[in-house]
C-alpha cells in the first residue's frame, strides 16, 4: 500500500464510489494504491466479506442510489453484472445489445429509459447502464467524476464504444479495450472489456508488464522488456506438481474438458471453479481447489477474509485485484512500482 494520499489534478485527494463492488476486486486494488474507497453491494454473502475485511460499503441496489450521496467521490468505477453477456450465460445481453447502445444514444440526450428497461427480457441486462446514469447526473449536478473506470466482459466492448461517444461528447478524453489479465502479473488467462476516461486530462489504458500467454511457446520467450507470465504455481508454491481438469466442455462437448498444467496460468476462474478436478504428479485420484487457493489464482491475498454463502461465486464474478491495481494507476496516473507483491498478494490483515 502507499504511504502519501493520492491526489486529483485540482489537488484533492481521489476518491472513489464503486458500483456492483462485489466482494471488492477494484476496492483491494484501491487500498493497495491509498485511494479510498465505498462500494455499492446489494448481495449480502458479499457484503458479509467486504465487512470482513474492512471494505466501506453501502448495502443496496445501485439504481436506489446516485451521486448527490457521495459528494467526495471524483472517481466512478463499476463493473455491472456480466451473466447476461456471458458465453456460459443465457446470452440475453448479446440478444439485446442493438436495444442497449440506442439506450445509451437516448440517455445522452436526457431521454428517461427507465419504463424501457423494465421491458428487457432480462433486468441485469440493463445494469450495464446504470454508471451511465450516474455520470449524467453527476454533471447535470455540475460535480462531475473527474474519472471514469468500468469493466465488463469482452461482449460488452460495444457498450463501453458507445459510453465513450458520449463521454466524449461532455469533454471527456476516453480510452478502451480488451486487457489480458496475465499480462498483469495474474496466474490466470482472464479478458476483460475496459473503459477509461478523464475530464482533465488523457485517459490510458495500463501498458502489460508480463507477456502473454500463448500455448506451446516457452515462458522465455518473448519480449524480453516485458516480465514472464506467472503460472499456477507461482501462487500456490506448496502445491505439488498437478493438472486442472476443466469444468467446461471445449466447443461445448461435455467431454473435451479443458487441461491446464500447474506450469502454465489458469483458464478463467469463474464460480464453478470448485468443480474443477485436479489431477496431482500423475494419480488416478482427484483434488479441488480451496476457496483461499481460487482466490489467489484472482490475486486476492491468501488471508483474505471470504465470508457468507456462494464464496466461490463471488471469487468468480470479480476483476482480479492485481489487474484492477494497474487500470486503476494508469487511470488516475499512479504508479505501481513501489508495490510489494509478494507481501500484498500473500497478507490481507
Amino acid at each position: 500500500m502507499t504511504e502519501s494520499p493520492a491526489l486529483a489534478p485540482d489537488g484533492s485527494p481521489w476518491s472513489i464510489v464503486d458500483l456492483f463492488a462485489g466482494p471488492g476486486g477494484l476496492d483491494v486494488a484501491a487500498r493497495w494504491l491509498g485511494v479510498p474507497v465505498r462500494g455499492i453491494e446489494w448481495d449480502a454473502n458479499a457484503c458479509a466479506t467486504r465487512a470482513a475485511a474492512g471494505l466501506k460499503t453501502l448495502a443496496g441496489d445501485v439504481r436506489d442510489h446516485g451521486p448527490g450521496e457521495f459528494a467526495g467521490a471524483n472517481v466512478l468505477a463499476g463493473g455491472p453484472p456480466c451473466q447476461t453477456f456471458t458465453v456460459a450465460g443465457h446470452g440475453a445481453g448479446r440478444r439485446n445489445l442493438e436495444q442497449v447502445l440506442s439506450l445509451v444514444k437516448r440517455m445522452s440526450v436526457g431521454d428517461d429509459v427507465r419504463r424501457t428497461l423494465g421491458e428487457l427480457s432480462d433486468e441485469r441486462t440493463g445494469l450495464v447502464l446504470e454508471p451511465l446514469r450516474w455520470i449524467l447526473d453527476a454533471r447535470k449536478a455540475e460535480r462531475p467524476f473527474e474519472a471514469v473506470v468500468l469493466e465488463q466482459v469482452p461482449a460488452v466492448l460495444p457498450v463501453w464504444a458507445a459510453y465513450a461517444e458520449v463521454l466524449e461528447g461532455i469533454g471527456y478524453n476516453c480510452d478502451l479495450g480488451v486487457l489480458r489479465s496475465e499480462e498483469f502479473g495474474v496466474p490466470q488467462t482472464r479478458r476483460r472489456a475496459i473503459l477509461v476516461a478523464r475530464l482533465s486530462s488523457q485517459a490510458k489504458l495500463p501498458a502489460p508488464t508480463h507477456r502473454r500467454f500463448v500455448t506451446g511457446v516457452a515462458r522465455g520467450d518473448g519480449d524480453a522488456s516485458l516480465l514472464p507470465w506467472q503460472s499456477m504455481r507461482d501462487a500456490l508454491p506448496l502445491r505439488a506438481p498437478f493438472t486442472v481438469v476443466s469444468n467446461y466442455g471445449t466447443g461445448g462437448d461435455p467431454k473435451a474438458r479443458g487441461r491446464r498444467t500447474s506450469d502454465q496460468p489458469s483458464a478463467t476462474v469463474t464460480g464453478k471453479v470448485r468443480r474443477n478436478l485436479l489431477v496431482v504428479e500423475g494419480r488416478t485420484e482427484t483434488d479441488r481447489f480451496s476457496l483461499q487457493e481460487a482466490g489467489k489464482l484472482q490475486t486476492f491475498p491468501l488471508d483474505f477474509p471470504w465470508r457468507g454463502r456462494d464464496v466461490a461465486q463471488q471469487i468468480g464474478n470479480a476483476i482480479p485485484p492485481r489487474m484492477g491495481a494497474h487500470v486503476l494507476a494508469s487511470a488516475l496516473e499512479l504508479s505501481t512500482d513501489e508495490l510489494n507483491w509478494a507481501r500484498i498478494l500473500n497478507r490481507w490483515s
